[in-house]
């Protein structure tokens, strides 16, 4: 066998790699829409979301969408994912909820959180289950995957949530040779992670092989940023800029794209889906390991923001 066969033989193989891990999704989806009454899609307009917007419209075409789209909102976004979130949602005819979490600080007389980077990620737990209760949903589908933290390592691609919304990592259904299972309680609702078992590097190359469209924050642009503890953080109107801080700019983008108060950019060049594999495969690091100033409050931080009903 030459070296050309060996360059088709790979492509093979990695394409049936992601035609199986989209047939699961799709499968996954369709579970959903046949085990729950009232189920619904957190969309942000981040990359992962973005994907399971394309594996839906794959397993539900030429038909609607059986959810809603939800996202809530910090307030505290960046625009080109809003901007984003907007077109494709105009693009694909389907219903979008917003519930911000603004508005919740200001029913439920909640604390603001102080500091140079105030974020507002535990906040919007409140925002979310009261979404839930508004709606009567008894599912919510994210984009989560196993890859990204420990605390998300732990979790069933069907994960129950107790009558109160919170989590707990030691009670949780196992589920055998791909069987779900979405019988729940009165008062109780699953959150659903169709792609769990994906990578970081599974869902760049499966936005690249299906020239799935994304926000430009996820290529290279410049920015100005200031560097924190190792991370490079945008300016904006979110964050304090201390006298201390050196405001410069850099070429960045964007591995995951949470708030702008606890969400860090990579420095990078890497303008097209190639180049961004390309330096997907030679990191060392995952995304929110990287790029995640929340999650570096304590070890626990994620887990413990999962236990209270965070995503």
């Amino acid at each position: 066998m030459n070296a050309n066969q060996d360059i088709s033989s790979s492509k093979i193989r990695s394409l049936d790699y992601l035609e199986q891990l989209e047939s699961e999704a799709i499968h996954i989806f369709r579970e959903v829409a046949g085990q729950f009454e009232r189920p619904s899609l957190l969309f942000s307009g981040g990359k992962d979301s973005i994907t399971l917007v394309h594996l839906a419209l794959k397993a539900f075409r030429p038909g609607k969408f059986p959810f809603p789209l939800v996202h809530i909102d910090t307030g505290h976004n960046f625009k080109e994912a809003l901007d984003f979130r907007d077109e494709l949602v105009e693009q694909i005819g389907e219903k979008l909820i917003v519930r911000k979490v603004a508005d919740t600080i200001k029913k439920k007389h909640l604390t603001e959180p102080k500091g140079k980077f105030a974020s507002r990620n535990a906040l919007q737990t409140y925002t979310l289950l009261d979404t839930i209760e508004e709606f009567n949903f008894d599912c919510c589908i994210g984009g989560a995957r196993r890859d990204e933290e420990k605390a998300r390592a732990k979790e069933r691609i069907f994960s129950i949530r107790d009558e109160f919304g919170q989590w707990n990592p030691k009670l949780q259904r196992p589920e055998l040779w791909n069987i779900y299972n979405g019988k729940i309680n009165k008062g109780e609702n699953v959150r659903v992670f169709p792609i769990s078992n994906w990578t970081e590097l599974d869902v760049w190359n499966y936005i690249r092989k299906e020239k799935i469209q994304l926000p430009s924050i996820y290529f290279s642009h410049e920015r100005e940023v200031i560097e924190h503890e190792g991370q490079l953080i945008a300016v904006s109107e979110f964050i304090q800029i201390e006298s201390t801080d050196k405001v410069t700019k850099k070429k960045v983008r964007y591995r995951t794209v949470g708030d702008m108060t606890c969400t860090a950019a990579v420095e990078s060049t890497a303008a097209t889906l190639e180049e961004v594999v390309t330096e997907i495969i030679a990191t060392k690091t995952s995304e929110r390991g990287e790029t995640r100033i929340d999650d570096k409050v304590s070890e626990a931080a994620m887990e413990d923001r999962k236990k209270n009903g965070y995503f």
